[in-house]
């Protein structure tokens, strides 16, 4: 698996070779923002690569808070790997049918929880498509692994971090956000969150690091 050990990133053609191989396993990882009208679940019954299995990062997230999003505990991320029949040295591809915003999402995840065998598929779904490779619909069975995970403290930081950095000389808060919800020019998609950014923060929308294809 020489590519998917030199980078992040795995094509489509790499994948498509590695379907039926036993240590891997294929996550889409797709999700919508509210008020884009669309179904990530429902969307992958529909179409998604053979094999893989639905990331859900509405149920993998910690439901003890009403934030949403926010990162799982060690037992809950464990649970959900190991239901999706990952393993300790499985290789993880993952992918997403929203222009990488989901997929590089799920490969943080991974890795913050110490699992370091995981990929994004350049292109997603979008490009798998384009090749006119197969896809397929309705569930997907999945074995049951034992997946431990251990949380890597140093990949995230918490609110008290965070206002640490505001002021230090040393730190730089970046922004992935559109410039105009950077700015506050556009709403937020969830309800009840004020627009605008950080203090001190800088702007680097995500979609200016990925190129149309």
């Amino acid at each position: 698996m020489s590519e998917a050990q030199d980078s992040p990133l795995v094509s489509a053609e790499w994948l498509a070779k590695r379907l039926d191989t036993p240590d891997l396993v294929i996550l889409d990882a797709t999700f919508f923002l509210p008020g884009q009208g669309r179904n990530a679940r429902d969307e992958h019954l529909h179409a998604h690569i053979p094999g893989a299995q639905f990331f859900d990062i509405d149920v993998i997230a910690d439901h003890a808070t009403d934030l949403p999003h926010m990162l799982p505990s060690e037992a809950e991320f464990a649970e959900a790997a190991s239901n999706l029949g990952i393993e300790e040295f499985t290789t993880v591809v993952v992918y997403d049918n929203n222009q990488f915003m989901a997929s590089a999402r799920a490969w943080w995840t991974f890795r913050v929880f110490d699992h370091d065998h995981v990929r994004v598929l350049d292109g997603g779904l979008a490009r798998w498509q384009a090749l006119g490779l197969p896809t397929h619909s309705g569930p997907e069975p999945a074995t049951r692994r034992h997946f431990q995970a251990v949380r890597r403290p140093a990949l995230v930081r918490n609110l008290d971090e965070m206002r640490e950095a505001l002021g230090h000389p040393g730190a730089q808060i970046v922004d992935a956000r559109s410039a105009e919800r950077f700015s506050g020019e556009e709403p937020e998609p969830r309800p009840d969150l004020r627009s605008g950014h950080l203090p001190g923060s800088r702007n680097l929308p995500f979609r200016q690091l990925i190129d149309a294809e």
